[in-house]
């Protein structure tokens, strides 16, 4: 099986609940005397922003014993080219063939950020961009979030929910809550957020508004992982039933499909949405649930201020399992588990 870790989807489930023991192991407690990657070298390639992915790699690598290299295309390194054929006459002075080749050759792995276009449709659901770069290296390639998928952040959320329900999540209630944000966001961290919970055997309620239902494919998904694990899967507009008896609450916002087909009608509708945000009236219909986000969150529009600072709120922990996650990743793409 190739070691790229591109979704854990594409990987066996016997790789995903490894890995989740390993998340789960490091964030038991201070492990830091362990430096299986001594040696080793990881190169990180970030075409979009990062604060929780970066530092949380930089810092797992490290731990582990691993050389770090972190890079911002264009920014200290040269404008990238990913297409076959493509003329570069244009500010790409680099192409990706070349970069991943000659990475490869430096490097033991590479994790690659490259978001969603939000203006091709189907280039992102095949994640064209990151299996160019995966096509292009010789070494495994970790996605730190692309246009469809997110495993870092998967993994962190599984590991903080079983953490927190004394490992057995399955049975719970799980809602993936759509906010209103200002900008269009791409579906990566909700497609793996809705995923993730249905492996867990939670009973998954995605609530959004009209026009902002995640890809049939990755429901697809869920509802596969749902029937395995007993859990389910469900999606609804109704934003004050979806609530009730909730165990977990995970907030997100998104752009759906209606961005890539009329964006500007798209930032129209959502700024009429508004009040889709998280908020102390929405926790109370839950059943002692909890708070989650994957940050960075926009206070007093996607959660309200006493949602974030209250008992509710486990999103720091949640933040800080990323560091853990990426541990277990590492020691899952370079064959370093114990196990």
């Amino acid at each position: 099986m190739s070691h790229h870790l591109i979704g854990w989807h594409l990987r066996d489930a016997a790789d995903w609940q490894s890995a989740l023991a390993r998340s789960l192991h490091y964030g038991a407690g201070d492990a830091r005397h362990e430096k299986p990657a001594a040696g080793r070298a990881i190169c990180l390639m970030f075409f979009n922003p990062s604060l929780r992915t970066r530092t949380s790699m930089e810092v797992a690598a490290a731990q582990l014993g691993a050389h770090v290299t972190s890079l911002s295309a264009g920014s200290g390194t040269w404008h990238m080219a990913f297409e076959d054929g493509v003329v570069m006459d244009g500010q790409e002075a680099e192409h990706i063939q070349e970069a991943a080749g000659v990475l490869s050759r430096y490097y033991d792995a590479i994790g690659v950020r490259v978001f969603a276009s939000l203006t091709d449709y189907e280039q992102d659901r095949s994640e064209r961009l990151i299996n160019r770069f995966v096509r292009a290296a010789s070494v495994p390639v970790i996605n730190l979030e692309s246009a469809f998928w997110h495993p870092c952040q998967e993994l962190a959320d599984a590991s903080v929910i079983t953490e927190h329900f004394g490992g057995d999540a399955a049975g719970r209630t799980f809602v993936l809550s759509w906010c209103y944000h200002p900008k269009a966001l791409p579906m990566a961290v909700p497609n793996s957020a809705v995923t993730m919970a249905a492996r867990l055997g939670m009973h998954v309620t995605v609530v959004r508004p009209d026009g902002y239902e995640l890809d049939d494919g990755v429901m697809k998904q869920a509802q596969s992982y749902a029937q395995k694990s007993g859990g389910s899967v469900s999606e609804t507009d109704d934003r004050v039933a979806a609530f009730d008896g909730a165990s977990v609450v995970y907030a997100k916002a998104w752009s759906g499909r209606g961005v890539y087909e009329d964006s500007v009608g798209e930032a129209s509708r959502r700024a009429a949405l508004r009040e889709w945000r998280v908020t102390s009236e929405v926790m109370r219909r839950t059943d002692d649930g909890v708070f989650m986000h994957c940050l960075p969150v926009r206070r007093n529009v996607v959660v309200d201020d006493a949602v974030l600072d209250g008992p509710a709120a486990i999103h720091l922990r949640q933040a800080e399992y990323r560091l853990y996650a990426q541990k277990a990743i590492l020691e899952k793409v370079w064959d370093l588990s114990p196990e």
